[in-house]
């Protein structure tokens, strides 16, 4: 277990795998948790993520991702989708989990639930899909922190066929559409990638401080 520093230094977009290391299955749940656990906007979680374990799907998702190793090689391979419909029916059920999580009466959360619906009935679908992007993309950034630190190997991956995807995994009917993968597991001794220099702007480039 390394602190959030130390495991940030240390991680890295792992472009080769070692296929012979898998993820134990607490492994595998500390990064399934991170991703359920991670922020949203209004809390509204308008995603899903799939754990590919299956070769044969594999083999056909990595020739969908321009025959890209760590898709068939990494222990899993996690496909973050977003959903593309978030509207009045999806806020009505993340309300009723919230009144019974925190065991309130469903109309207490009135006015919470027409401010979602109010903000979702603004966006078009793709406005909708672009909002949901942004969510999940939160959720790659905690899923890659949880990872590091738990000494796990991952590379977030844009180099894919979204279209060819969804179809290959079905996600079209669920109302999904496949966004980033996370490929984890265990780096390979000879991933040249692992030895480089992390390469960052300075804390004075990036960050500004109103005083």
């Amino acid at each position: 277990m390394k602190n959030t520093t130390e495991a940030l230094m240390w991680r890295y977009a792992t472009k080769k795998f070692d296929p012979s290391k898998k993820l134990s299955t607490e492994q595998l749940d500390t990064i399934l948790e991170a991703l359920r656990l991670s922020a949203s906007s209004y809390g509204l979680q308008p995603w899903k993520f799939i754990v590919v374990t299956n070769p044969e799907i594999r083999a056909k998702l990595r020739a969908a991702a321009w025959n890209q190793a760590q898709i068939t090689d990494a222990s899993q391979l996690i496909v973050l989708a977003v959903q593309k419909n978030v509207d009045a029916a999806y806020v009505d059920r993340f309300v009723a989990t919230v009144a019974k999580v925190k065991n309130v009466p469903v109309d207490a959360l009135k006015g919470y639930a027409d401010m979602m619906k109010g903000s979702a009935s603004s966006r078009t679908p793709e406005g909708v899909k672009e909002w949901s992007s942004r969510q999940v993309y939160i959720a790659l950034g905690t899923a890659l922190t949880a990872a590091a630190v738990s000494g796990i190997d991952a590379c977030p991956m844009e180099g894919f066929d979204t279209k060819q995807f969804d179809d290959i995994l079905g996600l079209e009917k669920l109302g999904l559409e496949s966004r980033v993968l996370l490929p984890v597991g265990f780096r390979a001794a000879d991933d040249e990638s692992a030895q480089s220099p992390k390469v960052r702007f300075s804390k004075g480039e990036v960050v500004i401080e109103v005083k």
